[in-house]
């Protein structure tokens, strides 16, 4: 319930009644006499107050809402936020070589290496039964080729030319081509399953919709087999 207060205005209009007959019957020519009105009308505003008190009265309120027992939040899989940790470490140290590393041909293979890779470990996020399938890309080609891209950028980055130096670049060029191959690889075997249940699937409907009749050329509309009459 909902406590509501009315305030009477009667005593207000007894007040102003006090003043304008006191004007009318008596001088309002000293201060002596506003003393005197304002303190019958003190008297009056009391006198209203209790023949016409304030109302106070109830009404129903909203109803409350009870409160919901809040859920736990579901932990996830550590496994998978190993996963996700992973990958947000890798993509990061991928793009940090790519801005570091100025040759815009290596810096398109990091952008595919990048893009693969967090399509590799995304895709085992979503489907965790397929982890055994990356563990020798997350244990070693990963780690390995950020590894070499790291050598690459320090041997860039000392700005003079040697041969230890230029022919390790030259193989982590070349290897680099080898690699998005690789990594390409990767993500198509993680599909694997879909295709055999696809080419499955196909194979089956393509023997029933043979067994119905209803595969091959379909006959002309409204026509009929067999020598066209002429006339």
């Amino acid at each position: 319930m909902t406590t509501h207060k009315k305030v009477s205005v009667l005593p207000i209009y007894l007040v102003g009644l006090v003043w304008l007959g006191y004007a009318l019957l008596f001088p309002l020519n000293a201060p002596l006499h506003y003393i005197l009105c304002a303190g019958l009308s003190f008297v009056a505003f009391a006198v209203g107050k209790a023949l016409f008190p304030d109302k106070v009265y109830q009404t129903p309120g909203a109803p409350k809402e009870e409160a919901k027992p809040s859920q736990p939040k579901k932990e996830e899989d550590p496994k998978v936020a190993a996963l996700r940790k992973e990958k947000n470490r890798a993509v990061s140290e991928l793009r940090r070589l790519n801005d570091a590393i100025p040759d815009e041909k290596i810096s398109a293979q990091i952008d595919h290496l990048e893009e693969v890779t967090g399509k590799i470990i995304d895709h085992v996020i979503a489907q965790p039964a397929k982890q055994p399938q990356i563990s020798r890309f997350l244990d070693y080609f990963l780690p390995t080729t950020i590894k070499l891209l790291n050598s690459y950028d320090r041997m860039d980055s000392a700005g003079v030319s040697g041969s230890n130096i230029d022919a390790t670049k030259t193989k982590v060029e070349q290897m680099l081509n080898t690699l998005c191959a690789a990594f390409d690889k990767q993500l198509d075997a993680l599909f694997s399953d879909e295709a055999l249940d696809i080419s499955t699937d196909i194979t089956v409907m393509e023997n029933l919709l043979a067994q119905e009749g209803l595969s091959g050329p379909s006959k002309p509309a409204g026509g009929m087999d067999g020598p066209t009459l002429e006339l």
